[in-house]
């Protein structure tokens, strides 16, 4: 049993930042009633944790590789849970917000070590286990978000989806400490300088372009602010791009994106979050139209998270059997097509409606998140798994955060003449998002590659940054 704990002490802090990236979805009713907000100021609640989740994983990863994969891990949690008591606290929506965005510092940090943390413990074929254990926790915990969501806020309040990670993290954190070895500093020579130009023109250029995605749903295209907003994202990616072209150690090499593969798995990445971005907009139909309750609500949605889980499970377990153009491209053309499926709404809907479509996008998130490492790590040039492993959590994340920006231009669009045809509008997003899915699945069936021998370890192979600082925790197997 004690070959476990180490891989029990990465999923359960990957599951908290994963839950917390869709947990509030049932919540924002309750979250817009106790604080008095609007759906801008929701879409923001959602929108900041995720945006910086993808503004700052490049350079945490950069970080951990300076200072270490467990105290990166450890300092992530215990950010996560300040940040989570600054949250259930708020008095306001722009605390709210404010906290939320410092729960993505810890959540970055997090996040871009659980690979490392994973590829340190196990070897061989144990490190492809824990790798589909880690995979399945994972998916569920997008996944799952919605509905533990729902029954903290109905019976414990909105507040109680931020409490809950308090004595969670603390337990992870001891956990932690206790079954996880220090690793060895990476010796000066390998060291990498920090970009802090790259990081703040990347942030810049994200941040605007949120925030003028969001603000066209309730303003239009056409207004001072989104127009600034998009101009000033045009310019901070134009100084990003030549930034990174002269730095000697660039947040992101984009000469990565050189190779055709690449970029275009990438886009395929980018394009596969945009099944969870919907999750918002269903919540508020099925509380708003249908008067369903938090619960109800969660419930609702548990289809998705399940069949996620098992698929995930079941592939992750075969992933060495599995291509990832099947698993890439399967998994999106499923997603796309569960959300075509759920584009038939009408005032006569109900929850039931939309259960058939949620199966299906679940399955193909399910099948997506084994085979994602996979096919970005054999895209990538050798020598830049590392990094290109950086980016594909950088882009998932960013995916989120303009899905939900990008959608919500639909779902306002839809209302604004008549706020009683939430269903019409919500069959605008779906059939946004089943386009956006297909096409991506058209992509990946002609792009994504076969990995080579020394990438199919496991469906996301460590990153290489772990092996140059050293982890030293003890090898062990799952079943000891």
């Amino acid at each position: 049993m004690r070959g476990w704990w180490p891989l029990v002490a990465v999923c359960m802090g990957s599951f908290m930042f994963l839950v917390d990236t869709t947990i509030v979805a049932v919540a924002l009713p309750s979250v817009a009633a106790g604080l008095h907000t609007s759906l801008e100021g929701l879409q923001w609640v959602a929108n900041v944790y995720t945006l910086v989740l993808a503004v700052l994983m490049l350079a945490a990863g950069s970080l951990a590789d300076r200072y270490g994969h467990r105290r990166a891990y450890v300092t992530g949690l215990a950010v996560f849970a300040a940040a989570s008591a600054g949250c259930a606290l708020a008095p306001n929506a722009g605390t709210l917000i404010a906290a939320r965005g410092v729960q993505g510092i810890g959540g970055a940090a997090m996040a871009v070590t659980a690979f490392s943390l994973i590829g340190g413990v196990y070897k061989g074929r144990a490190m492809g286990t824990a790798m589909g254990v880690w995979g399945a926790v994972s998916g569920l915990g997008a996944a799952a978000g919605p509905m533990l969501g729902g029954v903290l806020t109905e019976f414990l309040g909105w507040r109680a989806i931020f409490f809950v990670n308090l004595p969670i993290t603390v337990a992870t954190i001891a956990l932690t400490l206790r079954v996880i070895r220090p690793d060895e500093r990476a010796a000066p020579s390998r060291r990498t300088s920090l970009d802090p130009s790259g990081m703040v023109l990347f942030a810049v250029c994200a941040g605007a372009l949120t925030h003028a995605l969001t603000r066209a749903g309730a303003d239009g295209w056409g207004s001072s602010q989104v127009l600034g907003g998009l101009a000033v994202a045009a310019a901070a990616l134009a100084l990003f791009t030549a930034a990174e072209l002269r730095h000697r150690h660039p947040l992101l090499d984009l000469r990565l994106f050189r190779e055709p593969a690449f970029a275009a798995v990438m886009a395929c990445v980018l394009a596969s979050s945009v099944a969870f971005a919907c999750l918002i907009y269903t919540s508020i139909w099925l509380q708003s139209s249908l008067g369903l309750g938090p619960v109800r609500t969660g419930v609702a949605m548990i289809p998705m998270a399940l069949t996620t889980f098992v698929v995930s499970t079941v592939c992750g377990r075969a992933f060495h059997r599995l291509s990832p153009k099947i698993g890439m491209g399967g998994g999106l053309l499923l997603s796309g097509v569960g959300c075509a499926l759920q584009a038939d709404l009408d005032g006569g809907s109900t929850a039931s409606s939309i259960t058939l479509g949620l199966v299906v996008t679940g399955a193909g998130v399910g099948l997506m998140i084994p085979a994602m490492g996979t096919a970005v790590l054999a895209a990538a040039p050798a020598g830049r798994r590392g990094m290109a492993a950086g980016a594909m959590t950088t882009f998932r994340q960013l995916g989120q955060t303009l899905g939900v920006a990008a959608l919500g231009v639909l779902f306002q669009d839809g209302t604004r003449d008549d706020p009683a045809a939430v269903a019409k509008s919500l069959d605008h997003v779906y059939m946004a998002a089943a386009l956006i899915g297909m096409a991506a699945a058209v992509l990946a069936f002609a792009t994504v590659r076969h990995p080579a021998p020394s990438t199919a370890p496991g469906p996301s192979a460590p990153d290489e940054s772990s092996e140059a600082s050293g982890s030293s925790a003890p090898r062990g197997g799952l079943g000891g």
